[in-house]
């Protein structure tokens, strides 16, 4: 892969540059609940050296009922200023999945008009698998300011994809697996309905990974993205089912150069539980 400090960048690149003085290092792994890991708890045992550990539930609009919704701009500031990241710096997100919930991270910086962001691809696992180092340290701090230019066109809400559905001027690309999608499968959360927007194009996340969780090359990607029936022409709008996944599209979609995306924040933890907005089941 080519490395890309504003995308997505190896682990052979994070190595060469670990020692950089501005360089800082988020460990932002997140599992659904079924998965039964504690990831606080693994980070605190082994982590990236000098990597801050980023909770996406608690770094969140803590003012909605949905599940870690984007924060507030201030709140943003302030919980990246505590952990010493701001102005300058070269970011550099994983998670322990290998590919899951660093490109929500990626997304989130990107949203609040941060640029120097990437995902290590492959994350922990392959890190740890080529014997690079980790350490149990907590990482010394020290306050950066952070400048933050929301930007408005890399989010989506309720009405505005309801909008997208019925006008059919965006392509809707929902990153849940297949059975999730065509409603034979129940949701994780309980009280949601099953099925997916109307209108919406089935890409699982996974179908974008390779075997070791690192995202395939721009050209396989948009193959993937292709062979489900989305056309490339149309602005996209990623939906999963609480935010988390729909932004590994949204990095592939960075990657192949289709810049017209958009990430419906609330996505099917939203949308499955409002009951004025239609849902559709089978395949799209």
């Amino acid at each position: 892969m080519s490395d890309d400090p504003k995308t997505l960048v190896s682990t052979a690149w994070l190595a060469q540059h670990l020692k950089d003085p501005d360089l800082r290092i988020l460990d932002a792994s997140w599992y659904l609940p079924d998965a039964g890991r504690d990831p606080k708890a693994e980070y605190d045992a082994a982590h990236i050296p000098g990597a801050r550990f980023f909770d996406i539930d608690d770094i969140s609009d803590h003012r909605s009922d949905l599940p870690h919704m984007a924060p507030p701009v201030e709140k943003f500031m302030s919980r990246l200023r505590a952990m010493g990241v701001g102005d300058g710096h070269q970011v550099v997100v994983y998670d322990g999945a290998g590919l899951m919930s660093a490109a929500r991270v990626w997304w989130l910086f990107r949203l609040m008009g941060q640029e120097n962001v990437a995902v290590l691809d492959g994350g922990l696992p392959k890190w740890q698998a080529e014997g690079h180092p980790i350490e149990d340290m907590p990482p010394v701090i020290r306050d950066r300011h952070m400048t933050v230019r929301f930007q408005n066109h890399l989010v989506r809400d309720v009405t505005q994809v309801s909008a997208a559905s019925k006008l059919e001027d965006h392509v809707i690309v929902d990153a849940r697996a297949a059975a999730r999608f065509r409603g034979e499968a129940p949701e994780p959360r309980e009280g949601l309905r099953s099925g997916h927007i109307p209108g919406a194009r089935n890409v699982p996340f996974a179908d974008l990974l390779n075997a070791d969780s690192t995202l395939k090359d721009p050209e396989a990607c948009r193959a993937v993205f292709e062979a489900a029936g989305v056309d490339l022409d149309k602005p996209i709008i990623t939906s999963c089912g609480s935010g988390v996944t729909a932004a590994i599209l949204a990095l592939a979609l960075e990657r192949m150069g289709h810049l017209q995306w958009s990430v419906y924040d609330g996505s099917w933890a939203e949308w499955g539980m409002f009951p004025t907005v239609p849902v559709a089941t089978g395949d799209a």
